[in-house]
């Protein structure tokens, strides 16, 4: 939006919000799945398209003029990543899917950081590797660990994710790109259904978990989080999204009764420690 960057008071009630609604994706779709209200391509067809209507109003609202954003390309990258998220939380916890999810983002990111020429220093590399080792040491076989099949699901979703943001780098209207990406990716969430349609299982619960991710969690706090960047640093922004997996594991003791299981509370602080130690000296390097 136009206009002078928010106040800090004001970007912080932005960025609270849209770490809640980013976390809250997890919550929905694990209170949906697990309680069998739903089937997982159904509430991805619904959460896209309740994301896709709610972004068109706010567009609308906002009186921005109809400006060319997104693409084909975009709109499947975020279609596979709706759907492999929504598949793996058929199995994952809420906590353990969304730091598998985060760390999978943040390693796309750094790849291709480094096949655009950027070249860590020694804490960087450290902290990578401590990120690393954290994400290796939640998904190794044990009797603790995750679904190996939901793992690797949310894994794809976490590259997807990452090749969508760096898609997306550039674009002249966020929000516009965003809303046009959520409409195309309908088609593929969609067809995801029809593959999948003799395993459909919709209930007026499942359908309401999957328009508030989609309405609340997805649509509105992308447009809330574009507002708040305007009063962030890329390096802030980027920081206070460690908090995404740790307020959805909290989530999920509230309202799922899930337990944080050591090999959990271990390996979050090896991987949000170890981003937050490289995105540190990162931003220290490019002063």
């Amino acid at each position: 939006m136009p206009g002078r960057p928010p106040s800090a008071l004001r970007t912080l009630a932005l960025t609270v919000f849209t770490l809640i609604a980013f976390a809250s994706n997890s919550i929905l779709c694990r209170l949906a799945l697990a309680g069998y209200s739903i089937d997982p391509a159904s509430f991805t067809s619904i959460r896209i398209l309740s994301g896709a209507i709610t972004l068109a109003v706010i567009v609308m609202l906002s009186r921005r003029g109809a400006r060319s954003g997104g693409g084909w390309g975009s709109a499947f990258f975020l279609a596979l990543y709706a759907v492999a998220f929504s598949f793996a939380y058929i199995t994952l916890p809420a906590g353990t899917g969304a730091l598998i999810l985060f760390g999978c983002v943040q390693a796309t990111m750094i790849v291709a950081a480094l096949r655009a020429g950027e070249r860590p220093g020694p804490l960087q590399w450290t902290g990578l590797a401590i990120a690393l080792g954290g994400l290796v040491y939640l998904t190794a076989p044990g009797l603790a660990a995750p679904s190996p099949a939901g793992s690797v699901l949310m894994a794809l979703a976490g590259i997807a994710w990452g090749v969508y943001t760096l898609r997306g780098r550039g674009s002249g209207d966020p929000l516009v790109a965003t809303g046009r990406n959520f409409l195309r990716a309908l088609p593929f969430a969609i067809a995801v259904s029809l593959a999948t349609i003799s395993r459909r299982d919709v209930s007026a619960h499942g359908a309401t978990l999957a328009v508030a991710s989609g309405a609340i969690a997805s649509g509105i706090g992308y447009a809330v989080w574009y507002a708040a960047l305007r009063g962030l640093s890329a390096t802030r922004a980027a920081t206070v999204q460690l908090s995404v997996p740790v307020i959805a594991a909290l989530g999920g003791v509230l309202f799922l009764s899930e337990t944080v299981s050591p090999r959990l509370a271990v390996s979050a602080v090896l991987i949000l420690g170890g981003v937050g130690i490289a995105l540190a000296e990162r931003a220290r390097v490019l002063r």
